[in-house]
């Protein structure tokens, strides 16, 4: 559906070049990467290089949120970053405060919009959870008469509002318009260029694309989820599958049946939870619940055929939203979300500090990735930051175990998951040990 835009072509790289700063991804980490980097350094030529198509894969195919967390939610971040946690709440919000204003002063159509974000509770056991975030100055506490007034939902118990932490936009038009951007700063970019090889032999990296080299002073690696030219990265991340549904525009009236005026992004309060918001022609794009590791950690497109989850997803929205009955599905996608040990990105540098790296977003990148690329950036310059003097950006999270300890891992964690959901929000020894050991997922 978000790729249903006319999308630009850009050449396939034409022979071996030579540049200040090459960056290997099209993708929104790499082109916020691309544009800072030129924006800092107009004097400097910097390349881009895609596989396939600007914004094809995850970057033009996401729920369209953009978070201000950087560390997938609070008590991520909490349990994992205490000391620090204020600063990169503070950081988060600066940056998606600087993105709003990027993106208006370049003039991007990306059909941004600061909606503020509703975390819903649709089991008892998760309104405390509400209210005491809201305690902690999380953001407003709204009881089942308020919530019913902003959204009509039978499912809807209670529901914590943040006004100022989540925009939403069309994600791959954020892809095409940062892409737009990058051109006119004189960025070039390359698709249908794979990079197959990294060498740093010397004082340059070279990136072989399997018939070219591009020759550079520098490399930022922003593949997501794709194949790591860094063997040290193989086991720090696994791919996971999301699923999303889109329904066919709404009615004026079916809206009115719904109420949601305020255009808010929506995701509730489950282990197994659903996103959802709506779009600028009224339809809902409803996501979420089944993430899916398939054994070997490939990324084949066979996976995202996968009619139980679509079932599911339809299920469950018909289950929030009865009212809509007469509403049906016109889209239905899915696409791997790169995951971590601790859930959101992780950076480092290689090759004698030529060639920086970011990955592990695990689903709540489209905010994050701009503040991911300014990290790249300055750890490639070499001079301290108060972005680089992070914990979370200095140390690496545990990597996954090799197969089958990794599915076997994974699968009986996604299990004990979804047994806490249906048991009042109770994590059983599995879930406490994770815990204990700072591999506990709480988004």
């Amino acid at each position: 559906m978000w790729l249903d835009v006319e999308r630009p072509h850009h050449p396939t790289l034409p022979g071996s070049i030579t540049c200040d700063l090459v960056v290997v991804g099209g993708g929104y980490t790499g082109l916020w990467t691309a544009l800072h980097a030129a924006r800092r350094h107009p004097d400097q030529r910097i390349v881009l290089l895609e596989a396939n198509r600007i914004g094809w894969a995850a970057s033009g195919r996401n729920g369209g949120f953009v978070e201000a967390s950087l560390t997938h939610g609070a008590e991520n971040g909490k349990s994992r970053w205490p000391d620090e946690f204020d600063t990169l709440t503070a950081m988060g919000l600066e940056n998606l405060d600087g993105m709003q204003a990027e993106i208006a002063e370049l003039g991007l159509d990306v059909e941004w919009q600061r909606s503020g974000m509703l975390a819903v509770a649709t089991e008892p056991h998760q309104v405390p959870w509400l209210e005491e975030a809201a305690e902690a100055g999380e953001g407003r506490f709204l009881g089942q008469a308020e919530i019913q007034d902003e959204v009509h939902s039978p499912t809807y118990r209670a529901a914590l509002f943040e006004p100022d932490t989540c925009a939403i936009v069309h994600p791959a038009k954020l892809a095409l318009e940062l892409a737009r951007a990058c051109r006119e700063a004189g960025v070039q970019i390359f698709e249908h260029t794979n990079a197959v090889a990294l060498d740093s032999g010397g004082a340059a990296v070279r990136i072989d694309t399997g018939g070219a080299v591009v020759t550079a002073r520098h490399a930022v690696l922003a593949t997501n989820v794709f194949h790591h030219l860094l063997r040290r990265n193989r086991l720090r991340t696994v791919p996971v599958y999301d699923y999303v549904l889109s329904t066919e525009p709404l009615t004026e009236e079916q809206m009115d049946r719904v109420g949601w005026v305020g255009r808010q992004g929506i995701g509730d309060s489950a282990n197994q939870f659903h996103y959802y918001r709506r779009t600028a022609d009224n339809r809902i794009v409803w996501g979420g619940y089944d993430a899916v590791y398939h054994f070997g950690r490939r990324v084949d497109p066979a996976y995202e055929d996968r009619p139980e989850s679509y079932r599911r997803l339809a299920q469950h929205f018909f289950l929030t939203f009865p009212q809509l009955d007469d509403v049906r599905f016109s889209h239905r996608w899915a696409g791997a979300i790169d995951t971590n040990t601790r859930f959101c990105a992780h950076w480092g540098l290689a090759r004698a500090g030529r060639v920086a790296y970011v990955n592990g977003f695990t689903g709540l990148g489209v905010g994050a990735a701009r503040f991911a690329a300014d990290v790249c950036l300055d750890l490639l310059e070499g001079v301290p930051t108060p972005r680089t003097e992070l914990e979370m950006v200095r140390r690496k999270p545990m990597p996954f175990p090799p197969e089958p300890l990794a599915s076997i891992g994974i699968q009986a964690t996604r299990w004990s998951l979804d047994r806490a959901d249906h048991s009042a929000g109770r994590r059983n020894l599995l879930l406490r040990t994770l815990d204990a050991v700072g591999l506990g997922f709480d988004s």
